[in-house]
């Protein structure tokens, strides 16, 4: 089976229909969201509603959580907050209750090998695992799961790398890719042999950009989305 595998869309709706096409010219049998549907960008309903329209599975990111619950640690200054109210304000409260639906995690057996997901780090979603390190760090969750493959979002940087027999992957990022080059990040995985293959797909960043600038949100996203880094990343 080939199941294609997206994360971090942040609102980022041209990104993923493009993301969404290249999966189709693929052949791919299901596709499967890692979380993190709205913030930074300006298309939070919009990405939403086309992940209800295609009947995607996907579970939570830090994001949905925060965008959908009160949470009591507030964000520190910068992007993410500049955007968080606002995004929050796009939404009603069917948009609201569907955020609030998703799961912290997603598991199922495809051809008998089963596969585990989560955003950020099992358990946590705001976490972060460090998938260049130790590798008994993550043997660790694919034997806690009993899982051959364990599935990432949240690093905004596409990666697998094999542990043993089994597989941990992040697929990087559609809406906000931090790899240094324009794009939407995809992953096709072969679920019979474990091989992970990446995407970079280019889309029309005109009507982004322009929704961007009418709803006034924060200037430093252009430059993301142009050149695939945070400017401080130099």
């Amino acid at each position: 089976m080939r199941l294609g595998v997206l994360s971090d869309i942040h609102a980022n709706l041209p990104a993923l229909e493009a993301a969404l096409e290249a999966l189709r010219a693929e052949g791919v049998d299901e596709v499967l969201v890692l979380g993190d549907l709205v913030g930074y960008g300006p298309h939070p309903r919009q990405v939403i509603h086309r992940i209800w329209k295609e009947g995607l599975p996907a579970i939570a990111g830090a994001w949905d959580l925060r965008v959908a619950y009160p949470f009591p640690e507030p964000l520190p200054e910068g992007v993410g907050k500049a955007t968080l109210e606002w995004t929050r304000a796009q939404l009603g409260e069917k948009e609201l209750a569907y955020l609030r639906s998703l799961r912290l995690s997603h598991r199922k057996s495809y051809g008998g090998r089963r596969l585990v997901a989560f955003h950020g780090k099992p358990g946590d979603p705001e976490g972060r695992m460090d998938l260049l390190g130790p590798t008994r760090d993550l043997a660790f969750f694919l034997e806690r799961y009993g899982a051959e493959a364990l599935l990432l979002g949240g690093s905004h940087l596409p990666l697998a790398r094999r542990v043993g027999k089994g597989l941990v992957a992040d697929p990087g990022s559609v809406g906000l890719s931090l790899t240094g080059e324009h794009g939407a990040d995809a992953m096709v995985l072969d679920t019979e042999t474990l091989e992970a293959r990446f995407l970079k797909v280019a889309y029309d960043l005109g009507p982004l950009l322009f929704d961007l600038r009418a709803w006034g949100l924060p200037p430093i996203l252009e430059k993301v989305y142009r050149t695939g880094r945070f400017p401080q990343q130099g």
